[in-house]
């Protein structure tokens, strides 16, 4: 009895907890938090559900070959803003950036709020994966 009354409960703060995650991310150049505070959070979403729902129901939601894309592709991107905003911020050659916007808005940032997802994204899988290799259930997926 008691789990059903705790999968049912996290299936309504599961979601919650994730959209306030993707506003910490979003809204982490405006305000306090960004891609770290913003993907801790949607981590712990996604540790909460493994633990509710299970090992097996997490693996089956959580595939390793979609997550590791994910945060491959993250890493990759990251890099490259990130070394395409040091040359073209930090240098006299003029090269095209994202458009400042107004100050205040959600997109004034320039490369601030694309940087913020990619850290979330990384983030929130990598604590998955530390929880999930700290239950001493290491993941063993077949590709």
């Amino acid at each position: 009895m008691k789990d059903i009354i705790l999968k049912e409960v996290s299936k309504l703060v599961i979601p919650f907890i994730q959209i306030f995650g993707v506003y910490v991310i979003f809204h982490g150049h405006l305000s306090p938090g960004g891609g770290f505070a913003g993907g801790t959070i949607i981590g712990a979403s996604f540790i909460l559900f493994r633990i509710v729902y299970g090992k097996e129901e997490a693996k089956s939601k959580f595939k390793y070959k979609f997550l590791m894309s994910i945060l491959c592709t993250s890493t990759i991107l990251y890099g490259v803003l990130k070394g395409y905003s040091f040359i073209s911020g930090g240098s006299e050659l003029n090269l095209p950036g994202p458009p400042l916007g107004t100050p205040g808005k959600i997109l004034s940032g320039g490369f601030i709020l694309p940087l913020n997802i990619l850290v979330g994204a990384i983030v929130s899988i990598t604590i998955y994966f530390f929880t999930a290799y700290l239950m001493k259930e290491k993941y063993r997926w077949k590709y």
